[in-house]
């Protein structure tokens, strides 16, 4: 196994066996939900960037997948939308912390009357190697855990959770990005690239990375300041910004003009005629905005209307739209 992996493994073992509040810095608030109570220790083990639980994503009593478990917690609150025998599978390399989650899972059976430690399948395993059948999973996810590897190995994760999902299935995803280029040294420093900071990549070279292997349609959900690396405390001769990004990678198939990437545009349509259609499977109706892929705003722009407004990208796409 690479040396950083090996880092990466026990930046987490010690992480597991003393729970470090501040080894992530989520800015997500924790989802609450009717009778779902989460213990304390689950939520000092939240070592995420983000969320990955998204109700509409959870419909159904779904097969789910979290790859990376931390303390446990997406596991129970996954759990809350798939109450069934091994309904969702929780995933990890380091044994400390699957032993750890099935500690917290007793807690919260608890605190939470409905919810059962049988509901949630903990198995070791590997991320570039999924100990999962083909075709087996409505619903995968991981949080902060992709950011750590380098891109040969981002594509084989990337590459099994494709193999893993149903056709239309969804891949959830918190990383931090980085938009700046980060310094080389910065990149190989083993214990960085396992607290998720150096290995972030721009925006547009991480949805490339999702779309690459086949995945159709992504949205991004939601972006976010995360953290600094500054000059005072890092190696770098300017301060870096990172972000991070909720996104969701849904496996239909590809568009043979390539894939509708959501970024939060929307076009609104404000001329005389009764409805704008386009003649590729998009109506706009007058002052209704339209939430549109980028491929959609970048066709709607070159037309070169004065009665066509589409905005810039929020980065915050909740459903709906041209596709």
């Amino acid at each position: 196994m690479e040396s950083y992996l090996e880092t990466t493994k026990d930046v987490y073992r010690k992480a597991a066996e003393s729970p470090d509040v501040g080894l992530c810095c989520t800015t997500t608030p924790v989802w609450q939900l009717p009778n779902l109570d989460i213990p304390k220790k689950m939520l000092d083990m939240n070592y995420g960037c983000g969320s990955t639980v998204n109700p509409r994503d959870l419909v159904n009593n779904p097969n789910i997948l979290y790859v990376g478990v931390g303390g446990g917690m997406e596991l129970l609150q996954f759990s809350y939308f798939s109450r069934k025998e091994n309904g969702v599978i929780g995933l990890d390399v380091v044994d400390e912390m699957l032993t750890a989650s099935k500690e917290n899972f007793k807690e919260a059976e608890k605190l939470n009357p409905w919810f059962k430690s049988e509901f949630v399948d903990l198995r070791k395993g590997d991320a570039l190697d999924l100990p999962v059948e083909n075709e087996s999973i409505d619903v995968a996810a991981q949080n902060c855990l992709f950011n750590i590897f380098t891109t040969d190995d981002l594509k084989k994760a990337l590459e099994e959770m494709y193999r893993v999902l149903k056709p239309h299935g969804r891949l959830v995803l918190s990383d931090p990005i980085c938009d700046q280029a980060m310094p080389e040294n910065l990149k190989q420093d083993e214990r960085l690239r396992a607290l998720c900071l150096s290995g972030a990549l721009p925006l547009k070279d991480y949805i490339k990375m999702i779309t690459d292997v086949g995945f159709g349609t992504v949205e991004i959900r939601a972006k976010r300041p995360y953290r600094i690396l500054d000059t005072g405390h890092y190696d770098t001769p300017e301060n870096i910004f990172i972000e991070s990004v909720e996104v969701c990678a849904i496996k239909d198939p590809m568009p043979e003009d390539g894939p509708c990437v959501f970024t939060g545009k929307t076009a609104i349509y404000f001329g005389n005629e009764e409805y704008f259609d386009d003649h590729k499977g998009h109506v706009l109706m007058p002052n209704q905005p339209l939430a549109v892929c980028d491929k959609t705003a970048g066709a709607l722009n070159n037309l070169g209307r004065q009665d066509i407004f589409v905005s810039e990208s929020t980065y915050h796409y909740d459903g709906g739209g041209c596709c």
